[in-house]
Formats: structure tokens, C-alpha cells, sequence
């Protein structure tokens, strides 16, 4: 599976952006699709997750209620909405998936087998 992460930038506080990662390859009907985030001098954490198969969403407690994460079927395409953006939200967003994910694992980078290029993401205060 290849990942194309696109739809960083710079924003201000209270702002919004919308990332896309469009995968290529393989049959996604059994993958997880992630999005993860790494600010300077700080590990990459998990932002929030999809089951391609189904729809399931999962959030890091941080991103709740302001993150919303989406699929598009035809465009192999998941995206990333962030609302109300905060300047702790700054880092360099990155896509990931990852097959045959269980609930409990979500969150683990190390389940993810395929990662994107980051796009960065700057929120101004």
C-alpha cells in the first residue's frame, strides 16, 4: 500500500484544515487507515483512526469532538477534518495502515505496515 498525505499548511488558532492521504495498491477491505501527528522533540502520537471495511471511528482523547475522520470509497482516499484548532494541535501530520488492526491496538504505531509522507501543519496563536 502507498500513502500520499497532502493538505497541511499554516492556519490560525480557531481555524480549520483538512488533510487527505490517498492510498494505492492493495484492497483496503481489510486495513485500518491512521492518522498520526509528531511535534518537535516528541514522539509520533495517534490522532484518529478508520476501518475501511465498515466505517468505524476511533479518536485520541485530545482530538474528540473537534477531528473528524472520513473515507471516500471510490478515491481510496481518507481524509482528516480539524476543527478549532489549537497551536498544541501544530506537528507533522502523517498517514498510516495497517491490516488486520484490533480495537485494543489502534493507537500503537507499531500495528500501522504502511506510512505516507508527513505534511505539516502549523497553527498560529
Amino acid at each position: 500500500v502507498q500513502l500520499q498525505a497532502s493538505g497541511g499548511g499554516l492556519v490560525q488558532a480557531g481555524g480549520s484544515l483538512r488533510l487527505s492521504c490517498v492510498a494505492s495498491g492493495r484492497t483496503l477491505s481489510n486495513y485500518m487507515l491512521g492518522w498520526f501527528r509528531q511535534a518537535p522533540g516528541k514522539e509520533r502520537e495517534f490522532v484518529a483512526a478508520l476501518r475501511w471495511s465498515g466505517g468505524n471511528t476511533y479518536y485520541a482523547d485530545s482530538v474528540k469532538g473537534r477531528f473528524t475522520i472520513s473515507r471516500e470509497i471510490a478515491k481510496k482516499t481518507v481524509y482528516i477534518q480539524m476543527n478549532n484548532l489549537k497551536p498544541e494541535d501544530t506537528a507533522v501530520y502523517y498517514c498510516a495502515a495497517g491490516s488486520g488492526i484490533i480495537l485494543t491496538t489502534v493507537s500503537r504505531r507499531s500495528v500501522y505496515d504502511y506510512w505516507g509522507q508527513g505534511t505539516q501543519v502549523t497553527v498560529s496563536s
